[in-house]
Formats: structure tokens, sequence, C-alpha cells
């Protein structure tokens, strides 16, 4: 293996809980398709809310796990931080609203102090099929050869005049779900900072890695390269 890299998974680690089991192996399983060695390391909220600014370039890249979250407050803070930094991102699960939220608060989307989000339309701690349907040219083309069926423990109705606002200049709707609400979403001032509802981990195998979590391992090779040619 030629290359290495190195990743946070942020989240409060429980090894009850499926979809943080299925984070690790989803990492595994696109290592060994990019053919790269990867060393990433949970870190839990309390402790990255003590991060100093340049304590998240030790990273090549940022995991977001899904939750649940001791803290949700850190996690606020802690996705205000990062999405200045320009680290390849990718937030999965119950941080999908977290992200949400603290962009209608940073970019100040919510004046009339209206409800622009719902609540959790998956009940109790089941986890619901959703099927989705790719909007961008990228997103089409990593689902082409790839099963459309997510698994999610959350999913939101996003009121119309947040969709507005976040497609004016803020966010591009890279998926929607079989209920018309954008269930995939990406910063438009990041080279690669994706948001899912659902949880992509879960439905990665050895044999079929997720596309959206090698891809996102692609992104953190070529931010490694990136900066790399800056440094030369």
């Amino acid at each position: 293996m030629s290359q290495s890299l190195k990743i946070a998974i942020i989240g409060d680690y429980n090894f009850t809980y499926n979809s943080h089991h299925a984070t690790n192996l989803a990492i595994d399983h696109s290592a060994q398709f990019l053919d790269i060695d990867v060393n990433y390391y949970w870190i839990k909220l309390n402790e990255v809310a003590k991060f100093r600014p340049q304590q998240y370039h030790q990273y090549d890249g940022i995991m977001i796990a899904p939750g649940p979250f001791k803290n949700p407050f850190f996690l606020r803070g802690i996705l205000k931080e990062i999405i200045g930094k320009r680290i390849p991102t990718l937030v999965t699960g119950d941080g999908y609203k977290t992200l949400l939220e603290v962009l209608i608060s940073t970019y100040q989307l919510n004046n009339k102090n209206e409800k622009l989000i719902s609540e959790n339309l998956v009940e109790g701690q089941q986890f619901e099929k959703i099927f989705i349907s790719p909007k961008s040219k990228e997103f089409i083309q990593l689902y082409e050869n790839y099963s459309n069926v997510e698994l999610t423990s959350n999913r939101y109705s996003l009121y119309p005049q947040l969709i507005e606002h976040l497609n004016d200049d803020i966010a591009d709707i890279e998926a929607y779900n079989q209920f018309e609400e954008p269930e995939i979403i990406s910063l438009k001032n990041n080279e690669f900072f994706v948001a899912c509802g659902f949880c992509p981990q879960i439905s990665s195998t050895r044999e079929i890695p997720h596309p959206i979590i090698y891809t996102f391992m692609k992104a953190c090779l070529i931010s490694i390269d990136t900066s790399s040619k800056k440094q030369a």
C-alpha cells in the first residue's frame, strides 16, 4: 500500500450500536478497495470540543459518526468549527439535522423564527428503508452501479423556505428520498463536505464498499496531494 490516511471519527462510540460497528467496517472495506492504509480514531465529543483550531489539521479527513450524542451542544460547536477548515468531511445519521441547524444559525436563515425542520419522522429506535434518487451528476454516477436502498433511523422534512435558502449559495442538494425530501447535501464552498441523513456505513460490504465512503476517502487523498504540492 503506497498511501495512508489518518481519519478522525467524531462521536460517542458504543460497541452495542450497529451503526458504530458498521462505521469501522465500512472504512476497512473502502481502504481495501482503494488499496490504501487507513488509521482511524474515535474521538468523543467532549474531547474534540477542547481542540485548539490547529488540532483538526492533524487529520486528513473527518467523519461525524451516527449518534446518539451525549451532548449535541458540543456537536454544534464542532461542526461550526469544521465548516471553515476545508478538511474533507462526511456527516452521517443524526449529525445531518445538527448540521442543518448550524447552517441556519451561521447564515441567519431564520430571522422570522419559523419552524424549518420537522421532528424525526422515524418512529422509535428502528431503522427504515429509504430509496435514494440522486440529483447531481456526481451522485448519479456514484449510485449507477450501487443499490439505491439505504437504511436510516433519522428522517426529516425540510420546509420549502429552508431548501430555498440552502440552494441560494450555501449547499447543493445531491439526492432526495422517495418522500421528495433532501437526503444528501454538500456545502458549496468546500471541496468535500457531504452530509447524509441515512447511514451509508450499514449497507457497505467487503465485496461492494459503499461509494460515498470510498469517495470521501479519495477526497482525503486528493487533499493530501494538494497540500503536498503547495508545500513543495
